[in-house]
């Protein structure tokens, strides 16, 4: 089921112009030496935003990995240059998407995606 859901939200649902934008950025991010960190975590994102069904972005410290000193500062300034609009353009699409029946499961996506925008540094991607 999570295949068929990712082929139609990679066609239908924004799931490429989402992988797209976040490669597109995490490029842009690596043009600077302070941006390369983002440019990490925006490429981690654009694979979850290509074929978000069958995982989940959890904080690194769940899988058992040590987090950076100074993530939370990042995070925080992510959030105020970046994170705010990323976040209410996914909640938008995904209140657009939900007007319909068929779109509930891509509007759930792009909630999910809302969430991460808040705090992409320190997240890994994990299958279930």
């Amino acid at each position: 089921m999570a295949l068929l859901l990712n082929i139609l939200w990679f066609i239908f649902g924004g799931g490429f112009v989402a992988w797209l934008l976040w490669i597109l950025t995490g490029c842009l991010l690596f043009i600077t030496v302070v941006g390369i960190p983002f440019g990490w975590a925006a490429f981690r994102i654009a694979g979850f935003a290509a074929f978000p069904f069958g995982k989940d972005l959890v904080d690194a410290r769940v899988v058992g990995e040590e987090r950076v000193v100074g993530t939370g500062l990042a995070n925080f300034l992510w959030i105020i240059l970046a994170g705010i609009w990323l976040a209410i353009s996914h909640i938008l699409a995904g209140v657009s998407l939900c007007l319909t029946i068929i779109g509930i499961p891509f509007g759930f996506a792009h909630f999910r995606l809302s969430m991460v925008c808040f705090a992409p540094l320190g997240k890994r991607v994990v299958y279930h």
